[in-house]
């Protein structure tokens, strides 16, 4: 073997435990604990803050720092995986947030997801449901962060208008601030991944 060859394949060799290494951080995963941890770090903003649905907040859950992390989406579609039951066979997701998680839920269930605009385009289709939807279809919707609920249960209607039944929503993080009420006097069902209390927000 020329000493060229010899050289690069000497230091291929010893590269080789380092990316080894790395793939195994990348695939071995993040317990419950340092997935809630993760997400505190990244998201959590202290300040003054007015939410979607008008309250005032000392602390803000920015959703995007935490749905654009990939190590987060990994971890976060498997645990929406986890939680479809049987009858779903559509994943959905409000745009924008829930788009991202909706995705990495459909990549770790294998099952198709679609996009539920907040008002239809103007042009193209025209229409508020994105991707491929048949009624009858039973649908598990994704959430980022609930505080009252009303977005997520536009959402809903929408789907329903569709044709489709949803069969529950699971959200990564509920702010505990009436969103479980709401949505279950709805009469839809709702789990969520996190409390702000497991995320040790107080």
């Amino acid at each position: 073997m020329a000493g060229g060859e010899s050289r690069r394949l000497g230091l291929a060799i010893e590269a080789l435990p380092l990316t080894l290494g790395r793939a195994a951080q990348i695939v071995g995963g993040m317990t419950r604990e340092e997935l809630a941890k993760r997400i505190a770090d990244v998201s959590l903003l202290r300040g003054e803050f007015t939410l979607r649905s008008g309250r005032k907040s000392n602390y803000y859950l920015d959703k995007y720092r935490f749905e654009t992390q990939p190590d987060v989406l990994r971890e976060l579609g498997k645990m929406f995986a986890e939680r479809i039951s049987p009858a779903v066979n559509r994943i959905a997701g409000a745009e924008l947030g829930a788009v991202s998680l909706a995705a990495a839920a459909s990549m770790a269930s294998g099952k198709p997801f679609v996009i539920v605009r907040n008002q239809k385009k103007d042009y193209g289709t025209s229409k508020l449901v994105e991707g491929m939807l048949e009624a009858g279809d039973t649908v598990m919707i994704v959430e980022d962060v609930l505080t009252t609920g009303g977005q997520v249960l536009e959402a809903v209607k929408s789907l329903e208008q569709a044709g489709a039944k949803v069969d529950k929503i699971v959200a990564v993080i509920d702010r505990m601030e009436g969103a479980r009420e709401n949505i279950e006097k709805a009469g839809v069902k709702l789990e969520a991944l996190f409390t702000v209390k497991e995320l040790g927000i107080k």
